[in-house]
């Protein structure tokens, strides 16, 4: 008796949850493609520039969206690594086939979905995201592939799914190695066949999604585990992309911190600037929580900061107590260690390069004279053509 109380109950949140998402959804998309519609009017693409979308944005109409959430910066990433991801975005942008997207949490799996979606054929369609993670399987079930009239107690009428709802559009998979086993044999169905069975009926539906599907998880580790099947793992990882975490992009970390601050004298009117310490130590940090923690630390220090100038002692102390880079560890060994001065000279260097040569604003921004600047990037000059 109990058991069965509980399906009900878990049934019953499903269809409310299912019954507010897809009202939520139609709302978003419509403003969606109103406000696409009008970028797209006014858009004047160079040709072959496929990228461009996600570059410039991609950032405002995932968070038109979500309701206005916020979102990582679109083509802020200065890495090799980065561009490599870019290109790999727009090509697969223009294919039909599922995406599995990895990195770690904070990365920005989300922002790349939807990057996805918007730079391809699928733009005008809906772009429906559902976190495997954080619902009971029964809410899945039904928030996916919907249910029919009488499928459990509180069920008076039938209610598609949003593989439905999404009709000719995409499908966003958040933490997809979170399904359960029984989940997972029905999307390598609706994959592989294009077909779904809602919950509760015998008959079986045609479906037109594009799959797109993220995790911070190790699917072949997982598949190796027997919690992960290893056909839907071969289905989903045709096409994938991995996201760099930031610790291996360090040369990311001034433009990025430079777009946020852009944002916030956008939304106070008050400018920030980092002191050349401040600066270091936030080079120097790992940030476990990739560009997600990066955007909280700079929007908290700034709220939190009463002059414009931020010093080291306004982080927060996991950031400003960071053990400082050393060249090596006493042995000779330096490892991933990287000198100071070698993060300076890519602080530098990437905030000048961000600014689009401005030396000026990029001083200012960097919290250094432009006497200075101009010093050390005649010293990299001279090092560059000395090797």
């Amino acid at each position: 008796m109990e058991r069965e109380e509980s399906q009900e109950q878990a049934t019953g949140t499903a269809k409310a949850y299912l019954d507010l998402h897809a009202q939520q959804d139609l709302d978003s998309h419509q403003r969606l493609r109103t406000r696409h519609q009008a970028l797209q009017r006014g858009r004047t693409e160079a040709a072959g520039a496929r990228c461009q979308p996600f570059k410039a944005e991609v950032g405002d109409l995932s968070a038109a969206g979500e309701g206005g959430s916020k979102q990582g910066p679109g083509g802020v990433g200065r890495a090799l690594e980065m561009q490599k991801l870019y290109r790999n975005i727009a090509r697969a942008a223009n294919s039909t086939h599922p995406v599995l997207i990895l990195g770690e949490s904070g990365t920005g799996k989300g922002m790349v979905a939807r990057s996805i979606h918007y730079s391809g054929p699928f733009r005008d369609k809906p772009f429906i995201p559902i976190d495997c993670g954080s619902l009971v399987p029964a809410l899945i079930d039904c928030a996916l592939f919907g249910y029919v009239e009488g499928a459990f107690t509180g069920a008076s009428q039938s209610q598609d799914g949003l593989t439905a709802i999404a009709e000719g559009g995409t499908v966003f998979l958040d933490e997809v190695g979170e399904l359960p086993a029984d989940l997972q044999a029905k999307l390598l169905r609706a994959i592989q066949e294009k077909e779904i069975r809602t919950v509760g009926s015998v008959r079986c539906a045609l479906i037109n999604v594009r799959i797109l599907a993220a995790t911070n998880r190790d699917l072949e580790q997982a598949v190796m585990q027997g919690t992960f099947r290893r056909d839907l793992y071969i289905r989903l990882n045709l096409l994938s992309l991995r996201i760099p975490p930031l610790r291996e992009r360090r040369q990311d970390i001034p433009p990025l911190i430079a777009h946020f601050l852009e944002r916030i004298v956008r939304g106070s009117g008050q400018a920030k600037i980092f002191s050349g310490e401040a600066l270091k130590a936030m080079l120097a940090y790992e940030w476990p929580g990739n560009v997600r923690e990066l955007e909280n630390c700079v929007e908290r220090t700034c709220a939190f900061t009463s002059g414009s100038l931020i010093h080291t002692t306004d982080l927060p102390p996991e950031i400003s107590n960071f053990p400082s880079p050393k060249s090596s560890d006493g042995n000779g060994h330096a490892g991933k260690i990287v000198r100071i001065a070698e993060l300076e000279k890519q602080m530098i260097l990437s905030a000048v390069a961000e600014l689009n040569g401005d030396k000026l604003r990029a001083a200012r921004l960097l919290g250094i004279g432009k006497t200075t600047l101009y010093r050390k990037l005649k010293h990299y000059a001279s090092q560059s053509l000395s090797r």
